[in-house]
C-alpha cells in the first residue's frame, strides 16, 4: 500500500459483490413491507426503498451516494407485490453494478424500473387476485362448506407458500439477468400473456360466481285456471341460475361503470336481501 501511495498510483477500489444474505435481506424487506406506507402521493414508493436498503447500506458506504440512490428509489412506485419482486432484483442488480463503476447512471435504473410497473402489473394483476386467489378461495370455501376449519388453514397455508416462493424465486432471477430481463417483459408475448391470464380470471371468476351465487325467489300465484305457477320453477325452466347471473352483473356495473366502492355494493346487497326477506321476494 504504501508503494503505491509513494509512486502516486491511486489504489484499485475493489469491486463490491452482495452475498446471498445481502439479496434475501433485500427480498424479505420488500416482500414483508411493500404496503406498509401507502398514499396516494408515493403508493408503494416507500416500501421499494426499503426493499432496498440492505443493499444500498453495503454498495454505498458514502452518505451523499446513499442519500442519492435512497431518494431515486423512493420516487412514485406502484406493481403487483409478488410479481413485482423481479423488479426488485433488477433494481438491486443494476445499483451494484454502478456501484462498481459500470457504465449505468441512477435516471436509467429509475427509467428502467418505473417502466416495468405497469407491464408487471397487468400479469401480476391478472393472475393472483384475478386467478390464483378465486381459485384457492374455492377450493377452501367446498371445504369449509361442512363447518371444517381445514377451508380457512388450506387458504391461509397454500396462498402464503406460493406467494412467498413465488416472489422469492422472481427476486432471484431478476438479480441475476439484469437488464436481458426488460425485454421479455415489455415484448408483445408479454403483451398476448396478460391478455390470456386476463381471459382465464375472467372464466374462474364466472365459476365461482356460478358455484356459489345462490338466489332464489319464493314468489308463486294461482292462476284464474286454478293453477298454481311458482316463479323460480318458472324461471329455472326458462334460464336456470338468471337471478344469481343479474346480482353478479348488476354488481359489476355498479363498480365498474359507476365508480361504486366495494364497501357500498356489498351494504346494497345487504340492503337488497334485507328488504327482499322482509316482502317475501326471497
Amino acid at each position: 500500500m504504501n508503494t503505491e501511495l509513494q509512486s502516486g498510483e491511486p489504489a484499485v477500489k475493489q469491486p463490491v459483490v452482495l452475498t446471498s444474505r445481502d439479496l434475501r435481506a433485500c427480498w424479505r424487506s420488500w416482500m414483508m413491507y411493500n404496503l406498509s406506507s401507502m398514499s396516494f402521493e408515493r403508493l408503494e414508493s416507500f416500501g421499494f426503498c426499503l426493499g432496498m436498503m440492505p443493499a444500498l447500506k453495503k454498495l454505498y458506504p458514502g452518505k451523499a451516494e446513499r442519500m442519492e440512490a435512497m431518494k431515486r428509489h423512493a420516487s412514485f412506485y406502484n406493481t403487483e407485490p409478488q410479481i413485482g419482486a423481479i423488479i426488485n432484483g433488477l433494481a438491486v442488480g443494476l445499483e451494484e453494478k454502478k456501484a462498481n463503476g459500470e457504465k449505468i447512471d441512477g435516471e436509467t435504473i429509475n427509467t428502467l424500473k418505473v417502466g416495468l410497473m405497469g407491464p408487471i402489473a397487468g400479469i401480476g394483476d391478472s393472475m393472483i387476485p384475478g386467478m390464483l386467489v378465486p381459485i384457492l378461495l374455492s377450493i377452501g370455501m367446498a371445504l369449509a362448506a361442512g363447518g371444517s376449519v381445514l377451508g380457512p388453514l388450506f387458504y391461509i397455508i397454500s396462498f402464503n407458500a406460493i406467494a412467498i416462493t413465488g416472489s422469492y424465486m422472481l427476486f432471484m432471477k431478476g438479480y441475476k439477468l439484469g437488464t436481458g430481463s426488460v425485454e421479455s417483459l415489455v415484448s408483445a408475448e408479454s403483451a398476448k400473456l396478460r391478455e390470456a391470464l386476463s381471459l382465464l380470471g375472467v372464466f374462474v371468476m364466472g365459476g365461482v360466481a356460478a358455484s356459489y351465487v345462490n338466489l332464489s325467489t319464493g314468489l308463486d300465484f294461482v292462476t284464474s285456471d286454478g293453477v298454481n305457477i311458482q316463479v323460480q320453477t318458472m324461471l329455472d325452466g326458462i334460464f336456470p341460475k338468471l337471478m344469481p347471473l343479474l346480482v353478479v352483473l348488476g354488481t359489476w356495473y355498479l363498480m365498474a361503470k359507476r365508480n361504486v366502492s366495494p364497501v357500498k355494493a356489498m351494504l346494497g346487497l345487504l340492503v337488497l336481501a334485507f328488504v327482499g326477506v322482509a316482502i317475501g321476494l326471497f
